[in-house]
């Protein structure tokens, strides 16, 4: 069996991470699995560039260019949306000719208009999706929270993201446009989560689609315990002391719940002064204003940068105590998946995939949503409270069993076998 995956890019972003992970578990399960991106990051042969010239160039600009517009010439938030007004049309590359699966990931930003998803389904190949996002289920936006429109009839009306607000606008012609896409022929959709397929099945678009879900993989070979003294000297962190893990992308991103843990620090500080000389944070992303954030909390901070060797990551989450995730919303969080693995107990928000992740006194703490007080409370128990070498112990656990290499390559390959 061959099966071709696409995504965007080869290592930017949740999304390529998986990805690639789960190409290396179908490698490493007996499927001959190709990669088509438009970013390359590595020299690996089984990954394949899309042409780059000005045309690739073009497709990304033009598409901010529209939605500039229908932005009102407003700079915010042109790239919290997408429309998949222009790609590049894949289906005369030898790589999906020779595939047997077609398997999208996220293809947004220039990788694939709604035009060439169309050329796929015309093909007659099985096509799969796995969805990191609601993208695929609503009109333009990847994280639609509560707005209910992408469930309705009439579909994306009046975009909140958007500061044109038409009733008919951008959205609700691109819904549209997906609408008679999706009538066209049939698609697989995998939700990393159980909640995001949950979302994904209220949508007006897939009706009548198959939704499924199916978990991102890990290499438990490579994340896992390791000795925490021997990490810390390797990352350059003190020896002595509790350390708490925080890491995004963007470290700043207000959808990544930073300013509810600055709040729980200070919360934490105020209740036990102490915690000012023993507590320190770590934070790693791709942000130039980690020193501000710095500024703001109580204890000390250890700024790492953004992280692409996976070695050093797991060197990261052994070195230290508890990973906590304020995220707003998150589907199936790669960095929960990589803590736990590495025995390190995870503190997060009761939102989106995260508490089908963590279990509750079990491996972590799920706190109330929003609540500052509650995380602190999380942060509290797991570290001085619980048994903390059995919380430690269920997280490998708990990643072995439902998220390792074998265990997710199988359920694909059995999903795979169906469609074939």
């Amino acid at each position: 069996m061959k099966v071709l995956l696409i995504n965007t890019s080869e290592r930017y972003g949740g999304a390529a991470v998986a990805a690639s992970r789960l190409q290396e578990a179908l490698k490493n399960n007996g499927v001959k699995a190709t990669m088509l991106v438009r970013d390359k990051q590595t020299n690996r042969t089984d990954v394949v560039a899309l042409p780059h010239g000005w045309r690739t160039a073009w497709n990304f600009v033009w598409e901010r260019v529209v939605i500039w517009a229908a932005n009102r010439f407003e700079r915010d938030r042109i790239f919290a949306v997408d429309i998949a007004n222009t790609g590049t049309d894949v289906t005369a590359l030898p790589e999906f000719s020779e595939a047997d699966i077609i398997h999208l990931h996220w293809v947004n930003q220039g990788m694939l208009s709604l035009r060439d998803l169309g050329r796929i389904l015309a093909s007659g190949k099985p096509v799969v999706w796995t969805m990191h996002d609601l993208w695929p289920a609503t009109g333009i936006c990847h994280h639609p929270r509560q707005c209910p429109s992408y469930r309705e009839a009439e579909g994306c009306r009046q975009c909140p993201i958007l500061r044109s607000r038409k009733r008919h606008g951008l959205a609700h012609r691109v819904f549209q446009q997906k609408m008679r896409l999706y009538k066209t022929g049939h698609i697989t959709f995998v939700g990393c989560s159980r909640w995001i397929a949950d979302m994904a099945r209220e949508s007006r678009l897939l009706q009548g689609q198959t939704v499924v879900s199916i978990p991102n993989p890990i290499n438990t070979s490579l994340f896992r315990p390791h000795d925490m003294q021997a990490a810390r000297a390797r990352c350059g962190l003190p020896q002595e002391g509790r350390l708490l893990l925080f890491g995004s992308v963007k470290i700043t991103d207000k959808r990544k719940g930073i300013d509810y843990l600055v709040e729980a620090c200070r919360l934490l500080a105020r209740q036990k002064p102490e915690l000012r000389q023993t507590m320190g944070v770590v934070l790693f992303g791709n942000d130039s204003n980690v020193e501000q954030v710095s500024t703001l909390l109580p204890f000390r901070t250890y700024g790492l940068g953004y992280i692409r060797d996976e070695h050093r990551l797991v060197d990261i989450y052994n070195a230290v105590d508890l990973y906590v995730t304020p995220s707003l919303e998150d589907n199936l969080p790669n960095m929960i998946m990589e803590a736990m693995a590495c025995g390190t107990p995870c503190v997060g928000f009761n939102t989106g995939g995260i508490p089908e992740m963590i279990d509750h006194l079990h491996n972590g703490y799920v706190a109330r949503y929003q609540s500052a007080e509650d995380l602190a409370n999380g942060i509290c128990w797991t570290l001085n409270e619980g048994d903390y070498q059995s919380l430690s112990e269920q997280a490998v656990r708990k990643v072995a069993a439902r998220y390792a290499e074998p265990v997710v390559a199988r359920q694909f390959i059995e999903l795979y076998n169906r469609l074939a």
